[in-house]
């Protein structure tokens, strides 16, 4: 079996950070980032959707698209006497496809103009339906006067368009909380934790929380009211129980989306921390001082997965998905990046270990002056990395760069 010596790297620094007991040093068990939902992988994701702010800027829209599990095409598939709770391989399936579709819609349908970049994540509710966390960065930045046009938080009017009120009604409104059924879920302390209900506004305006306060008139200044059915009784709700919504993407999809405009780049730093906090977890254990850190145990053990979320994992469906690529660069001190060895190849690799990122763009400037002008981090955008040869080779596709006919 292949082993690796860990010179300088993470790996290192966790064993020393998290297990001062020295009896224990070379003993930790840790998660890779390349495993699927732990938080060196979590933490990696959110470090590459930093990325796409440091060239794109704030996102422009944050969308949540949560699996309706009364669509047709659920329905439509199930057997007498079947339940959507019995068919979890269906849910996982349909809400693929959809969720392949809806991105389509977005990024080369292009119903909110041409999109840069987008990261989602899926994540999966105490019930079992999955919902996918979106981000996505726009070309032509959104100016105040259009937020009306894609973002709605009213009631439609049911006798223009009776087929978006039916889907608001259903999908759209939260609650009602509080004094309407003190035992909701979103209360805390008695206090609605999604702040519904809103206050009435206008005009949509620009908050300095980094969300708009999207425009809800009131019933005397044309707002709608609508009768929604509780368990035990029938309420009136107006406009400051709506969540805000697309349209367009309501009668399309015919589920819950949640839209929102990311105003402030104060807002950054909670959305993508909410789009890569990982799975749900559940556990309590003391352990002995003398006890070393494993983090798959650890895992196995804290981590609560439905039946659902089991069928997507053993289909092999993505949980994150993003464009454009992030690429990781290396980073270390002379002689001190990772190597890979048997028995058979130990001094070899040794005396000539193999390239990194790093040592590959040193030995790149010494042949290319084009290279010698690039920062570090701006290599990838001209240059692939070859990951057998252990070298960087000039881009083949793409634009020209300017004075560079070559480049």
């Amino acid at each position: 079996m292949d082993a690796y010596i860990p010179l300088h790297n993470q790996t290192s620094i966790d064993a020393i950070t998290n297990d001062s007991d020295p009896a224990n040093h070379g003993k930790l068990v840790i998660l890779p980032s390349t495993f699927t939902g732990c938080p060196r992988n979590m933490h990696e994701y959110a470090q590459d959707a930093i990325t796409y702010v440091r060239h794109g800027g704030k996102p422009s829209l944050f969308i949540t698209y949560t699996f309706n599990p009364n669509c047709k095409e659920m329905t439509q598939n199930l057997t007498n006497g079947q339940s959507k709770t019995d068919r979890h391989d269906l849910v996982a399936r349909i809400f693929r496809q959809k969720l392949i579709k809806f991105m389509n819609v977005l990024v080369k349908g292009q119903v909110f103009g041409s999109v840069k970049y987008w990261v989602y994540s899926i994540e999966w509710q105490k019930r079992g339906l999955p919902h996918s966390h979106i981000l996505i960065w726009l070309t032509n930045t959104l100016r105040p006067n259009q937020i009306d046009d894609i973002i709605s938080a009213e009631i439609p009017n049911p006798s223009t368009d009776k087929n978006l009120y039916d889907i608001v009604i259903k999908n759209m409104v939260h609650g009602p909380c509080g004094a309407f059924n003190s035992l909701s879920p979103c209360l805390k302390e008695g206090n609605c934790s999604k702040m519904y209900p809103r206050q009435f506004i206008k005009e949509t305006q620009f908050a300095t929380d980094g969300y708009p306060l999207y425009r809800r008139r009131k019933p005397e200044d044309g707002g709608q009211t609508a009768t929604v059915k509780m368990k035990s009784d029938s309420v009136v709700i107006d406009n400051r129980w709506i969540v805000p919504y697309s349209p367009l993407l309501l009668k399309m999809f015919d589920a819950h989306i949640n839209v929102e405009c990311c105003n402030s780049i104060k807002s950054i730093k909670y959305i993508l921390k909410y789009v890569h906090k990982g799975s749900d977890q559940g556990v309590f254990a003391a352990h002995s001082s003398n006890n070393c850190i494993d983090e798959i145990s650890e895992y196995q053990a804290g981590r609560y997965i439905s039946s659902n979320e089991a069928a997507w994992r053993i289909f092999g469906f993505p949980i994150h998905e993003r464009y454009p690529t992030v690429i990781h660069l290396d980073i270390h001190l002379e002689n001190g990046q990772r190597i890979y060895f048997s028995d058979d190849n130990l001094q070899c690799r040794l005396a000539n270990p193999p390239n990194t990122t790093l040592t590959g763009f040193f030995e790149l400037c010494k042949n290319d002056n084009f290279a010698k002008t690039l920062l570090y981090c701006n290599v990838p955008k001209f240059y692939t990395w070859d990951k057998s040869k252990k070298v960087f080779n000039r881009r083949k596709q793409g634009a020209i760069v300017e004075g560079h006919d070559d480049i």
